[in-house]
């Protein structure tokens, strides 16, 4: 059976809106699931449908469909972005420091389509008791603040629109659920930099924040670069993050929640290529500090087993497009409590 984004056999009946691929030359690109219903695709360039430059790709004349086996492929006379002529195109160990233009939003196509063969994109994540203070404050309503704290992940890095960006969706998410409260969110993350910085900038970006319920601390993929241009080593990581979770604890009396993140590209010169062990760093520490864990890292590895990474990545580097935006929304999502 082809795998699936969760390696799970058992089938369900899944709608996919907006899935992100790049197409190079006319070599068939792998949807997140197999088995797509026949007359339910469409292919566009936009992420959002609506979008007055939205152009919507012809089948057959644009690109052509395996319905089987979940691919697309551009056609020799498509009007899709080839990929191949994209810069990094086919680079290993590149520097990206090295090129002018290496963002890959121009090439993204977005996919809908329905499929029999679907799975949940994260398995269901128990965490009742770690965030059974932030259901009791949105069950009672009234005023609820979410901060995040990370690294340019957590402060959104290049959603094509701040409602794309994780936390917002997170917290629109939490709203419909808990209609009587009202959430506001707050970001104070500190883009570029690792755990270590998250203790340094502690005292001047979350300190002075009023009244926080809920945290979202995100760090992990600056810390998963080479020592020389600044990374840390899991060890290291994982004391970090207690500390910031114990300063959040004890400046703000708030709820945390860690959360891993994904592996950059493989191909690029300067990531340690170990963020497996950064996500078990993540989890180590939230198992010692008694907090939250939302697991990043295993919904983009379920899809990574079909997909490949400059599908899903804005800079090609280390930031997720809209649909890697909402990956991490649905990890959040599966939280239980």
């Amino acid at each position: 059976m082809t795998p699936n984004p969760t390696g799970k056999t058992r089938p369900i009946k899944t709608s996919v809106a907006g899935e992100s691929l790049v197409l190079a030359g006319t070599q068939p690109g792998n949807l997140c699931f197999d088995r797509v219903t026949p007359g339910s695709l469409t292919l566009r360039s936009t992420y959002v449908p609506t979008h007055t430059n939205a152009v919507v790709y012809t089948e057959g004349l644009d690109y052509l469909v395996d319905y089987e086996n979940g691919t697309i492929q551009r056609t020799a006379r498509s009007h899709i972005p080839d990929y191949t002529t994209y810069p990094l195109f086919g680079l290993k160990d590149f520097d990206h420091s090295k090129f002018k233009d290496f963002g890959n939003q121009k090439w993204f196509v977005w996919v809908d389509y329905q499929t029999a063969h679907g799975q949940p994109w994260a398995q269901p994540n128990p965490q009742v008791k770690q965030l059974g203070q932030v259901r009791r404050k949105l069950q009672a309503g009234g005023p609820f603040k979410i901060v995040s704290y990370g690294d340019s992940i957590t402060a959104g890095g290049e959603a094509s629109e701040l409602v794309f960006q994780f936390p917002r969706r997170f917290a629109r998410h939490l709203q419909q659920q808990f209609p009587r409260s009202k959430i506001e969110i707050q970001d104070v993350s500190i883009p570029g930099y690792t755990s270590q910085q998250g203790l340094d900038w502690f005292d001047k970006k979350v300190v002075p924040v009023e009244r926080p319920d809920l945290v979202l601390v995100g760090f992990g993929m600056n810390d998963h670069n080479k020592i020389e241009v600044g990374g840390n080593e899991p060890a290291r990581f994982k004391t970090n993050l207690v500390a910031i979770v114990h300063r959040i604890r004890e400046a703000k009396n708030a709820v945390v929640i860690l959360f891993s993140a994904f592996p950059p590209n493989e191909n690029w010169r300067f990531g340690t290529h170990r963020m497996a062990l950064f996500a078990e760093a993540t989890r180590q520490a939230a198992l010692e500090t008694h907090c939250a864990y939302v697991d990043v890292f295993a919904v983009w590895q379920r899809v990574l087993r079909r997909k490949d990474q400059s599908s899903l990545l804005a800079n090609n580097i280390n930031h997720p497009n809209d649909f890697g935006h909402w990956l991490y929304e649905q990890a959040f999502e599966a939280s239980q409590f």
